[in-house]
């Protein structure tokens, strides 16, 4: 059996994907190394004082590439920080970033602590002096360097990222500063649909994909979500959202695995019910509704039809892929697939819906949140009202032609009112997950050497990168 372990690190895999992609285009090797590289990498240590002892604290922020400004990338507390993460990340990022038209370069940020081990005073202390560092070299600003929520981060790291940037900067620098970061509270700048984002944009990649009869009969499935069983790997914030989703659009949840157990039942789990149980216990185990598996790390292994990894990197790997009994492989993590396990799924013709696409849920919906803090206003405060009043008003003439009068449940059903920011937000990004899938299957379909959606995402995020340098005149 092949080792559970990849020879190659997470950037080394990233790589790997990026020149089997490279191969596929017709671009200059000069500019695709440019392309590759990350273009800034700061690695830090900074001491904190915690209870009576002064820890010091290591750190990184990593800025893949300044083709396009500001830089955009998200803040990940975790144990398990490396630079080569990290690295690994902030490229993912600039070919997600590029992928699906928002206009960023690509940038990640890791600070190497294990949250459950500080209490909120402390964990703020440490992300204020990690904001004070990025702040001293110039990496963070609206129009520099823009985080956002991670693994062990959220909207609660990011308005402390907020307050310590207006502390530093001076009064011509302050009409813009809530672009400084995303992922904020909503009274702090925040967009509505920010924190379902990621889940969503995964749950609307996958139903795009599921909408294609030449694509679900080589799989042997009927188009849709409805009725499909789904396993999610992960219960946080994407795999919650994610199951939530599916499970209203139909599909059958049949497992849940999370870091410290796995459940399952073949009838479907109701996942509003299983997060109350987590919330009230500390653990998805021992569901009433659901059995435990014994072993976590099966859950994998669960015959289903989709399969989604929304925890973390590598987790799909040589050693398990072969086991895998779902059909499609909706990536909502970042790396959740090591190349081994790429090439063994490639040749079970299991379709596999890369992360750098799947995912970007999270960033499209940063995009917008940056656009609303840049503009100072709330998208749909401009013309809510002006569009409730014209819908109304064609209603009315369509009763009075009709002679007949629409009861309130079909105008509920036609929602006359104009759109609120959740509205906008969630037009927005349905919009942005279907036009990228097909820009990825055409190329998929058209180009011989791209062998799967992996290998075509990666060739249009690069041609779109390599544009821009193009467009800029500085490879010609």
């Amino acid at each position: 059996m092949s080792s559970n372990k990849s020879k190659y690190s997470f950037y080394e895999s990233v790589e790997l994907y990026f020149e089997k992609a490279a191969s596929s285009t017709k671009i200059d090797r000069s500019l695709l190394d440019q392309i590759k590289g990350c273009n800034s990498i700061y690695a830090m240590n900074f001491p904190v004082k915690i209870g009576k002892k002064i820890e010091v604290i290591e750190a990184y922020r990593v800025q893949h590439s300044h083709h396009k400004l500001p830089c955009k990338g998200g803040i990940r507390f975790s144990s398990k920080v490396n630079q080569d993460e990290v690295m690994a990340l902030a490229s993912l990022m600039t070919y997600k970033c590029a992928l699906v038209d928002v206009p960023f370069g690509g940038a990640k940020g890791g600070v190497k602590i294990s949250p459950s081990k500080y209490n909120v005073n402390q964990l703020e202390r440490i992300t204020r002096r990690y904001t004070s560092e990025l702040i001293k070299k110039n990496f963070i600003g609206p129009g520099l360097d823009v985080p956002a929520p991670d693994y062990g981060t959220g909207a609660r790291e990011m308005s402390w990222i907020l307050d310590t940037y207006q502390v530093f900067q001076s009064d011509s620098n302050m009409v813009d500063a809530y672009g400084c970061v995303t992922g904020k509270p909503v009274g702090q700048g925040g967009i509505r649909g920010r924190t379902e984002a990621t889940g969503l944009g995964v749950f609307y990649g996958t139903r795009e994909a599921c909408s294609i009869p030449e694509d679900m009969k080589a799989l042997g499935l009927t188009t849709g979500i409805e009725g499909k069983r789904v396993v999610i790997q992960g219960f946080g914030n994407v795999g919650y959202w994610s199951a939530k989703f599916f499970m209203e659009a139909g599909a059958i949840i049949v497992g849940v695995a999370e870091w410290d157990g796995a459940v399952h039942n073949p009838k479907g789990i109701d996942v509003d019910a299983l997060k109350k149980h987590q919330k009230k216990t500390g653990s998805i185990k021992s569901f009433p509704k659901a059995k435990n598996i014994s072993n976590r790390k099966s859950a994998l292994e669960l015959d289903c039809d989709i399969l989604v990894p929304a925890a973390l990197e590598q987790q799909i790997h040589g050693g398990n892929a072969p086991n895998i009994k779902a059909k499609i492989i909706a990536e909502g993590a970042n790396g959740p697939t090591t190349p081994e396990a790429d090439a063994i799924l490639i040749k079970k013709g299991v379709m596999v819906l890369p992360d750098m696409y799947l995912n970007a849920g999270g960033v499209t919906v940063s995009y917008f949140e940056w656009l609303k803090n840049l503009s100072h206003v709330r998208f749909g405060r401009m013309d809510k009202r002006f569009q409730e009043s014209n819908n109304n008003e064609l209603i009315k003439m369509v009763e009075k032609i009709t002679d007949r009068t629409l009861s309130l449940k079909e105008r509920k059903k036609l929602k006359l009112s104009g759109p609120n920011e959740a509205d906008l937000v969630y037009s927005g990004l349905e919009e942005t997950m279907v036009n990228a899938y097909h820009d990825i299957r055409t190329v998929w379909k058209k180009n011989k050497k791209t062998e799967d959606l992996r290998a075509a995402a990666f060739n249009v995020a690069i041609s779109k990168v390599a544009q821009s340098y193009e467009t800029l005149g500085i490879f010609p």
